[in-house]
């Protein structure tokens, strides 16, 4: 892959349907503040090890987390450049990945 110019994202927009922002939200705003709590029940020694890997599964994170990037990533794609998302891509595939 040629390298290519870094791309200013700095003053960039791009517009979701509100009713998917907000369903995005609700379930961020969920899983923030339960894993606030767990972290807090854990620390107090009221919940132990299992208990967040119980909320994980109970509440289908992993599913409501790979909507929540759909949503953004169908956005980015019919909008931007796909040359502008092959670099988000790429940017994406620098991230942090437990197990790797």
């Amino acid at each position: 892959m040629e390298a290519t110019e870094p791309m200013d994202m700095s003053a960039r927009e791009i517009r979701i349907p509100l009713d998917e922002a907000v369903a995005v939200l609700q379930d961020l705003n969920e899983f923030v503040v339960s894993l606030d709590r767990l972290g807090s029940r854990e620390a107090s020694g009221t919940a132990d090890d299992s208990t967040v890997g119980r909320f994980v599964a109970d509440w289908d994170v992993a599913r409501r987390l790979a909507h929540a990037r759909r949503v953004i990533s169908v956005a980015l794609d019919e909008q931007l450049s796909e040359q502008d998302n092959a670099a988000i891509d790429a940017l994406c595939d620098q991230g942090r990945f437990y197990g790797a």
